[in-house]
């Protein structure tokens, strides 16, 4: 599936938004991707989920034990790239502020490929890397549909993604002009109570 293919699902799906957007990381963006909408349709998501197991599969990464994404918004990549991977389907959650595998057992040593749904900083990846490694597992690499960063941020483990989409992001008090007379929105699920 090339870049194009990837964006034009998402396009079609209503899922590239223009405005004023608080994204997860806290930064703010012209652009936000708003995957739910993509996921609305089982069709669009079966086939970039296949198109992202091909490529996890294509590097080279040996057996798999273990697909695991962080909640809320790796869910459903995670679980139909699994299916595509022909393995388990796991996810951390947060308790206390942390990612924790509340719901599941994994052995010492599990080899595992964390699939996200976009990467923007990489922070969501880092931590999920960091809570499967205390618990004694392997992580081979982290994988996305879109890496909002382009190569630039630092997931934990070697980045793997169907689609590249750099869109500017800034910090709060480093706004131009013409972002600063929006009002913002933040339309990710990151701090929800």
């Amino acid at each position: 599936m090339t870049r194009e293919e990837v964006l034009s699902a998402f396009r079609e799906a209503g899922a590239i938004l223009e405005g004023h957007f608080i994204l997860s990381s806290g930064l703010r963006s012209p652009v936000f991707i708003q995957k739910a909408r993509v996921f609305m349709y089982p069709d669009k998501t079966e086939r970039l989920c296949r198109a992202l197991a091909d490529r996890i599969r294509a590097a080279g990464l040996g057996d798999i034990d273990y697909v695991i994404s962080p909640a809320l918004g790796g869910l459903i990549p995670g679980y139909e790239t699994a299916r595509h991977l022909g393995v388990p389907a796991m996810w951390v959650e947060r308790e206390e502020g942390e990612f924790r595998l509340r719901r599941f057992e994994m052995e010492k040593g599990a080899r595992v490929v964390i699939v996200e749904d976009i990467v923007t900083t990489g922070l969501s990846s880092r931590e999920t890397v960091e809570a499967l490694r205390a618990l004694g597992a392997t992580v081979l690499a982290v994988a996305c549909l879109i890496d909002r960063s382009a190569g630039e941020a630092d997931p934990g483990a070697p980045l793997i993604s169907l689609c590249d989409f750099k869109v500017p992001a800034y910090a709060a008090d480093d706004l131009p002009p013409e972002l600063a007379a929006i009002p913002a929105v933040k339309p990710g699920s990151r701090g929800l109570s």
